[in-house]
């Protein structure tokens, strides 16, 4: 699936018996989860000796209400809005520190929750040792994802997460020599020693300077494209440690370092932009406070992976295998291909990246056949990239996708790319057929 950069088995399966090996392989009772989940560790684990390397991790829901009744009930749980039903998946995606550039998958955790999933009070949530939460799964991946990146000889991790992973037990426990936390503040904790909370003690530091960021639209938050100035200020901080972990024998405090970057004067009717982030990082100067904030903003590219696995590309969802553990299966090599269309959107402009990232040898031939077919008369719309670097290649499959190929215009996206991918992939079957390297059978 990886090589043809598509979850279709119809589509990628060269004749009839292949097509059944795929049904075969991913209803195979003895094809693990966990051997899955270490394959696509063990790719991303070549790729990160000697770097810096951000583990980006969060949760989504594989909502798979539409099958009800076709789906055997084995392995299904309710979701996010209690009454559909499907499993969630928490995966860490690796990214170079210095780059942002997508290296692959440390670990993945999927489960599932059950049909009568009672809420937080019923279950005396808050009063639960961490391991028996949901959300030790922030702490159990930042552990997967060490002996993953450690393994491949990573210079130095940090961990980021959203406001749902703001928990003292992992500010506790995760930090070493060269593993870090970068996390979004979700709640006005308690300093040591100070009468301020976090909260309004950011609000008393110093501004350290002010930086300037394009926010691009999102009509569902009705949020308009502006250009945005932030103020930015930092402080070391003591988080105090919550009254309900006194019996679990956590440290009394944990010495972190809080980054806000809070947007001013903002256009009438549009919600400021506002962040704190707490860190393990040393952040003492406008420098390395812009830079703990670059980090976190490529978070936003874990999204664009949910993105791609779903309906703006792969449409997972809409699968029609009929048991649980299969789709899970499925899942699992599903998030392999969006991580390679990643790879391209990300390596758009990178001529140092070979095309091999992504394509085989087979299909960069193809690539070089049908170069000709896609670009036009004029300079302008000749692919201006070196035939085999990784940029080259995007810019052809872009191009199957339906983009201008105009350099000065709008980058290709994820769904123009996966357009592209299901068109190559066509395009590449009748290639193979036309060499003989194709027999159909039935």
């Amino acid at each position: 699936m990886q090589k043809h950069q598509s979850i279709n088995i119809r589509q990628i399966s060269r004749n009839w018996a292949e097509q059944m090996a795929y049904y075969r392989f991913l209803e195979n009772e003895n094809v693990t989860l966990s051997e899955l989940v270490s394959s696509i560790a063990d790719e991303c684990q070549l790729r990160v000796a000697e770097k810096h390397v951000l583990a980006i991790s969060d949760s989504s829901e594989i909502n798979l209400q539409s099958h009800v009744g076709r789906l055997s009930p084995f392995g299904l749980g309710v979701v996010g809005n209690n009454t559909d039903v499907g499993f969630y998946i928490h995966p860490t995606l690796v990214l170079d520190g210095e780059s942002g550039f997508p290296l692959g998958l440390s670990t993945l955790k999927l489960w599932s929750r059950e049909i009568d999933h009672a809420d937080k009070h019923e279950r005396g949530y808050k009063n639960l040792p961490i391991e028996e939460k949901e959300s030790y799964k922030w702490l159990a991946s930042a552990s997967e994802s060490h002996k993953c990146l450690s393994g491949g000889r990573a210079k130095m991790v940090t961990h980021i997460g959203d406001r749902e992973s703001d928990l003292f037990e992992a500010f506790a426990t995760v930090p070493n020599k060269k593993n870090h936390l970068l996390i979004r503040a979700c709640q006005d904790r308690r300093l040591l020693g100070q009468s301020l909370s976090l909260y309004g003690y950011l609000s008393q530091q110093p501004c350290e300077g002010t930086y300037i960021i394009n926010v691009p639209a999102d009509p569902r938050r009705n949020r308009m494209a502006r250009e945005a100035m932030l103020i930015v200020r930092c402080g070391r901080v003591k988080i105090q440690r919550p009254d309900k972990l006194n019996v679990f024998g956590y440290p009394q405090s944990v010495t972190l370092y809080a980054v806000e970057a809070q947007e001013i004067q903002p256009d009438t009717g549009q919600e400021p932009i506002h962040w704190r982030l707490l860190t393990t990082h040393e952040v003492v100067c406008l420098e390395q406070a812009l830079r703990v904030i670059q980090w976190y903003g490529w978070r936003w590219k874990i999204e664009q992976l949910f993105a791609t696995l779903k309906t703006a590309g792969l449409n997972l969802e809409a699968t029609q295998l009929e048991s649980v553990i299969a789709i899970q299966r499925l899942t699992i090599l599903a998030l392999s291909v969006a991580v390679r269309t990643l790879q391209m959107v990300e390596g758009l402009d990178n001529t140092q990246l070979s095309a091999a990232l992504t394509f085989c040898e087979q299909q960069q031939q193809c690539l070089g056949v049908i170069q000709s077919s896609v670009e036009g008369d004029t300079q302008k719309l000749q692919n201006p990239y070196p035939q085999g670097c990784l940029p080259w290649a995007t810019w052809i499959i872009a191009r199957l996708g339906g983009w201008s190929g105009y350099l000065s215009q709008r980058p290709p996206g994820m769904p123009t790319l996966v357009r592209g991918l299901r068109q190559f992939e066509s395009i590449f079957l009748g290639w193979k057929l036309a060499q003989g390297g194709l027999v159909y059978t039935r």
